[in-house]
């Protein structure tokens, strides 16, 4: 098989397997919720990667992003297929949900990459700790924009996303928000691939090295920072549409400081400028949440402490700044772009 074919022939055994083992009762409702979060906690770990890691800047308003593209996606996906007292009857039957599920999660996609664009430009003449504070007054900006919008539900929240993936298990029993975060994670990890291995992304990696002498050599920052911030953020946006047909329910209160700090200690757990890393980190954090919840709140005494304990080891993180074809140089002819 041709080195080009064997990743996609991977990819589709692996899917089939999960769906075989869903079917069979092997993987319960559970550890598919599990499977689930740990999938969309890779899509925000790599994506604010590309931000943190890759350009060197210091995001921290990330569940801002993230909140947009959860309320797009549950508002457009309610407003074609389900009942609802603000919106009237649903514009399109039921049995179109899986045709039109893709779409509902771009238009989240967009809202937050545009929200994104709004945050890049303050971003031209700030970096590091100034860069933090606008991104993170863009994150509450959001938060208590959603909170004050009586049509999303303000404080209370918003629902009925639930129906339309039951909507699209009536069509075919099977898992099919485990599927398509599936597909989500593919997708982020190919376009964040192609991106760093593109013109924008050496342009990126040059403003980390050094923003002063990478326009120098003609590189046009602005245009990088645009163009980074906007993917950082739609991806984050992406996440949040998953996250909303995962839950069925979303409020402001899902979308606090405390997400974004998640997101970062993924990054850093990682490593920063690393995609494997954020993949792994992402799978190990959720396990760890998942191995802590007896504790409640006191497991955000244990995460940082534990944080604070690879930082002092091993602070450029679990992978450092490396690739798993870097470890394994065998791998690159199978998924790394020329």
């Amino acid at each position: 098989m041709s080195p080009r074919l064997t990743t996609p022939a991977a990819l589709c055994a692996l899917l089939l397997g999960l769906m075989a083992l869903t079917q069979t009762g092997i993987l319960g409702q559970y550890e598919q919720t599990i499977l689930s979060t740990m999938g969309i906690y890779m899509i925000l770990a790599a994506s604010l990667n590309l931000v943190n890691g890759y350009m060197g800047e210091f995001s921290c308003g990330h569940a801002g992003f993230m909140a947009v593209g959860a309320y797009t996606s549950s508002v457009v996906g309610v407003y074609l297929f389900v009942p609802d007292p603000f919106f009237g009857q649903p514009l399109l039957a039921m049995d179109l949900a899986y045709l039109a599920f893709p779409l509902i999660l771009a238009a989240g996609f967009a809202a937050a990459a545009l929200v994104g664009l709004l945050v890049a430009i303050p971003s031209f003449k700030t970096r590091g700790d100034y860069l933090a504070v606008i991104t993170l007054a863009a994150g509450y900006i959001v938060k208590s924009a959603l909170e004050n919008i009586d049509v999303v539900g303000g404080p209370r929240g918003f629902m009925g996303m639930k129906k339309v993936v039951m909507g699209m298990e009536e069509m075919a029993g099977i898992p099919w928000m485990l599927i398509w975060i599936f597909i989500g994670v593919v997708f982020t990890v190919w376009i964040l691939r192609r991106f760093v291995y593109s013109t924008y992304g050496k342009g990126v990696m040059a403003i980390h090295q050094d923003e002063v002498a990478a326009e120098i050599m003609s590189v046009n920052t602005n245009k990088m920072k645009l163009v980074a911030f906007m993917l950082s953020s739609g991806l984050a946006g992406l996440a949040g549409g998953l996250y909303a047909y995962l839950i069925g329910f979303v409020n402001p209160a899902s979308f606090t400081i405390l997400r974004s700090t998640e997101c970062l200690v993924m990054v850093y757990l990682g490593g920063m400028g690393s995609l494997t890393g954020s993949i792994l980190a992402a799978g190990i954090f959720t396990l760890l949440l998942e191995f802590l919840k007896p504790l409640e709140q006191l497991k955000w005494v244990a995460i940082p402490m534990l944080l604070i304990v690879l930082m002092q080891f091993r602070p450029e993180g679990l992978m450092g700044n490396r690739e798993l074809s870097d470890i394994f140089p065998k791998l690159k002819r199978f998924y790394r772009f020329k």
